[in-house]
């Protein structure tokens, strides 16, 4: 917060939110309801807004189910992040023609023009922290992405602070939590009771307190400030999952040789689901295409798996041959290394790859497993 106690806004005030940022010149993107799943799309209105539905999620499971007090963000993670916005599947990056200048998209949206001003709308305390990841890999430094940084620049983040986590979050053990604490403009805690259908919204940024000051609404008092609280400390209370109290790092170096990745290959299918819903997983590859009469030639990069055979293909055969070896370096990356690479954990506790794997498996499960044997071998600490 900058400093503000909070202002209450009814529901139609959320509807206001929509108008007012979309006048602005925003494309306003958030969750709504589309194939039997909670979606992110543009929006024109609020109404789009996935009011009254919340989500039932186990492992490679998940339903839409529907809720009688109409509130807006009561449903956890969806199959899809903010992600695809920041750094889309696919995008050209450039493009020769025979006849023709060289095009260089690289910075832009892939097709020649600029991105758009996105509003964020409905983000999740976690997929905050994963955009603060993305911010680290792909925007800082000497190797930031231009086209990713041009998309980052102006984004306006309206966070929905959890106040009822689904049955595969587990963001508390992973450090984050119900609640968004940096990195918002705005942040609305949504409560649904006998005195209304309201939000407490909290400006973070000085963009986020002139949007609010427009919105109207009133002031909170100490009271409202303290009903959000309580309900998100007791949300951070029945998180769904929880990884092992142990040094996450430590424990996946010394796990190298277990047997237990040979249990996990037995199931893994290598489809590679669980990085293309994960909100931080970055990596790419680079397909060079042309058409049929040979005048036209263009570079495209799409997302990669770490999960496909020919991602550690090196001058003449694959470095990771088994299933076994590449889901170790999946979990291992995201839990251990990343650490040393960027400075951070490369998991949120979304719980996303646990409800997208066909064969439902949990991440959180995995790790408890190889802490398990760890400490029965006598090595634990």
């Amino acid at each position: 917060m900058t400093g503000q106690s909070g202002t209450m806004l009814e529901l139609a005030g959320l509807h206001d939110l929509v108008a007012l940022l979309r006048a602005d010149g925003y494309t306003v993107v958030g969750p709504t309801v589309r194939d039997d799943a909670v979606v992110l799309a543009e929006l024109t209105s609020a109404e789009e807004l996935p009011a009254g539905w919340g989500v039932s999620a186990e492992p490679g499971r998940y339903r839409l189910v529907p809720r009688a007090d109409g509130a807006v963000f009561a449903h956890s993670a969806g199959p899809q992040s903010w992600k695809q916005y920041l750094h889309p599947p696919r995008r050209r990056l450039f493009s020769v023609r025979r006849d023709a200048p060289w095009t260089d998209d690289s910075g832009d949206s892939g097709a020649g023009d600029p991105p758009p001003r996105y509003a964020f709308l409905g983000v999740r305390p976690c997929d905050l922290i994963a955009i603060g990841v993305l911010d680290g890999v792909l925007g800082r430094g000497s190797t930031a992405d231009p086209d990713f940084t041009a998309r980052r620049d102006g984004v306006f983040v309206v966070v929905a602070n959890c106040t009822e986590p689904g049955g595969l979050c587990f963001c508390v053990s992973m450090g984050g939590g119900p609640r968004a604490e940096a990195g918002y403009d705005l942040a609305l805690t949504e409560r649904v009771d006998g005195a209304g259908h309201r939000f407490l919204a909290e400006a973070g940024t000085p963009a986020g307190e002139r949007v609010l000051a427009a919105l109207g609404g009133r002031a909170a008092t100490a009271d409202d400030v303290a009903t959000a609280g309580a309900d998100l400390t007791a949300a951070a209370g029945r998180m769904g999952r929880r990884m092992p109290e142990v040094d996450l790092r430590e424990l996946l170096a010394e796990s190298r040789e277990s047997p237990r990745w040979d249990d996990v290959a037995s199931r893994c299918l290598a489809c590679g689901n669980c990085t293309m819903v994960c909100p931080t997983c970055f990596c790419t590859t680079t397909e060079d295409v042309t058409d049929v009469t040979g005048d036209n030639a263009e570079r495209w990069q799409r997302w990669d798996t770490c999960f496909s055979l020919d991602f550690s293909y090196l001058h003449g055969g694959e470095v990771r041959t088994g299933v076994d070896a590449r889901y170790r370096q999946w979990i291992s990356h995201k839990l251990s290394t990343w650490h040393d690479q960027f400075g951070t954990s490369g998991c949120v506790g979304c719980g996303r790859c646990i409800a997208w794997c066909p064969v439902g498996i949990d991440i959180t499960a995995e790790a408890t497993a190889l802490a398990e044997a760890r400490e029965e071998s006598g090595s634990g600490g």
